[in-house]
């Protein structure tokens, strides 16, 4: 077959696959577009849509202890009466998933690819957003990022404010003009001796805030070097939302920061972050500031949050008993799931070497400091296999109420929820 003869027929199946699958004012474009060239594998062009840049609120440092993060580098599943606070949390074990798959896909109109890969059963978290009403303040844990990685952190950070129906090449309908956008802020692992596996890809913290939320200051503390704290302060409430991934007590090193000498375990390091970390609720409380710590706290209190059994390890032990006597005894904090569903068994990490249902611990907790308790709403977690995503933990959140008699801060700038 002469080569103009079979480059003719190759446009021509390339027109009619348009023709079947583009609307007819697009599909008439792109046939001009075929009839403008001679090679055999043009392609029809892209659709292309407009990203919208949005604004985001500064990082500042927030008190004398605290350092800049800048320096280092729909179902109304969770909805809550129209005047309470949100504030969900999730460790999603690596932010990957969430991110878009910029790879090419080679294909072509002849001929369908073969399917090599498993299809994707989790939500963009832009859907997770929408899926749970937009709430204030979203805590991530285990974001695994490196803090040079600045392609990563943008990426993420436009896939949080992307619509859905650009995402989802215009094929969802839930949003609406009136929907919500983030600000996004990162605590990624600086500490050269205790956070270098997977090329820094561990640990590190990240805390979404919804821009009309208004007097919001975020930073970090100095006290922790691995990406674990992140603090959100809403000023004009006097009110300190901590995002926390504690330390995950082992018998491995740990090492001092600055000389990288060898001065205890991890199973150490965890009770002295438990410290520092009970200093920053005294100091807030201190001022007249309620406090509410959420994350993944690395503990099960009880034998009720543990299934099939507790961890009865002698470090384990002591770490809990370190965990109850500091924050419960000792702050008289609130656990705010067993103040309100008291017996009830939930967990939230869910192993994935598991079948669903075999295994789990509630080590992912919101904790307020006992002036919020009677402004406490609701408090749970969505504990189903579909919750838990591409993560082995599932989210949970807390809702919280203005003061008696105050109209809250979050509705004094004309939006609902």
């Amino acid at each position: 077959m002469e080569p103009l003869a079979l480059t003719s027929i190759v446009q021509s199946r390339l027109w009619k696959s348009t023709e079947k699958i583009w609307p007819n004012s697009i599909a008439l474009s792109a046939k001009s577009a075929l009839d403008m060239t001679s090679s055999p594998l043009v392609s029809p062009p892209p659709l292309k849509r407009r990203r919208v840049s949005l604004p985001e609120r500064p990082c500042v440092a927030i008190s004398s202890d605290i350092s800049d993060p800048g320096e280092h580098g729909v179902s109304s599943r969770g909805s809550c009466p129209p005047h309470a606070l949100r504030v969900f949390s999730w460790n999603v074990n690596g932010i990957d998933p969430f991110l878009p798959d910029n790879t090419p896909k080679i294909t072509t109109f002849l001929s369908s690819p073969p399917q090599t890969e498993k299809p994707t059963t989790h939500q963009s978290i832009r859907a997770s957003l929408l899926d749970w009403s937009w709430p204030h303040i979203v805590c991530l844990q285990e974001v695994k990022i490196a803090p040079t990685d600045i392609k990563t952190q943008a990426a993420f950070k436009r896939q949080v404010n992307t619509s859905l129906a650009v995402e989802n090449d215009g094929d969802h309908d839930g949003e609406s003009p009136q929907d919500h956008h983030y600000d996004v802020h990162f605590s990624l692992p600086r500490d050269k001796y205790n956070a270098t596996g997977f090329g820094g890809k561990v640990h590190g913290v990240c805390t979404l805030v919804r821009q009309d939320l208004p007097g919001v200051k975020i930073g970090t503390v100095k006290w922790d070097l691995e990406g674990r704290v992140i603090i959100c302060e809403m000023t004009t409430d006097q009110l300190a939302v901590i995002n926390v991934y504690a330390v995950n007590g082992t018998m491995y090193d740990y090492r001092d920061p600055e000389s990288g000498k060898v001065i205890g375990t991890r199973h150490d390091r965890k009770r002295s972050f438990h410290t520092h970390l009970c200093n920053e609720v005294k100091a807030y409380e201190a001022k007249g500031w309620n406090v509410v710590i959420i994350g993944d706290i690395n503990i099960s209190r009880s034998s009720k949050d543990s299934f099939p059994q507790l961890r009865l390890g002698e470090a384990h032990v002591r770490n809990r008993a370190d965990f109850e006597r500091k924050f419960i005894t000792e702050l008289r904090m609130v656990d705010t799931f067993r103040f309100l569903k008291r017996d009830e068994r939930k967990y939230t990490y869910r192993p994935t070497n598991k079948p669903w249902g075999e295994g789990g611990d509630r080590v992912d907790m919101a904790l307020v400091t006992k002036g919020l308790s009677s402004r406490l709403e609701d408090a749970d977690m969505l504990d189903t296999e579909k919750d838990r995503g591409p993560s082995d933990h599932v989210p949970l959140y807390i809702s919280l109420s203005a003061q008696s008699g105050d109209t809250p801060t979050w509705r004094r700038t004309g939006k609902d929820n």
